[in-house]
């Protein structure tokens, strides 16, 4: 059992690392060996801005791309990137697919400023709001690190 890992800085609880980690292994088909990866980076002097790819399928109840659900969701996804300084660079909705069997709604290109922003997302303020959100609109969700093709 995970014992609550926290402690109080000013009027704002910090999560310390053992239950960050407990929150992102929650995620459906979290890639834990993929996070520890990234953990090292952000621990090393080249930290560098990373860009994901997530593919993403919604739920009917977000009636993408015009339901309110879907709204509120990117509403609070784009608050929390602010959070940690990411924001989307693009998003496009997938009319079809001509190779493979991957059946998803939407593509949306995020760029944060390092590993360690990316891996803050799971303990930022907006961070419970934005699970609760995504648990309700999101059926699945691919993201793949990539690199920061904005700085090339």
């Amino acid at each position: 059992m995970l014992k609550l890992a926290h402690r109080w800085k000013g009027s704002r609880i910090v999560f310390t690392p053992e239950l960050q980690e407990a929150k992102m292994a929650e995620l459906p088909s979290v890639n834990l060996t993929e996070i520890e990866k990234m953990k090292v980076i952000a621990r090393g002097s080249q930290d560098d801005a990373v860009f994901m790819l997530n593919l993403n399928k919604y739920r009917d109840a977000a009636e993408y791309p015009t339901g309110k659900l879907y709204q509120a969701y990117m509403e609070i996804l784009e608050q929390l990137l602010k959070e940690v300084g990411g924001k989307i660079l693009w998003r496009t909705e997938v009319f079809g697919q001509v190779v493979g069997t991957q059946d998803i709604d939407e593509v949306l290109g995020i760029w944060y400023p390092s590993h360690q922003a990316f891996l803050n997302l799971m303990t930022a303020p907006s961070s419970a709001k934005n699970m609760k959100l995504r648990d309700e609109a999101v059926a699945k969700a691919d993201l793949h690190r990539c690199e920061d093709y904005t700085q090339s």
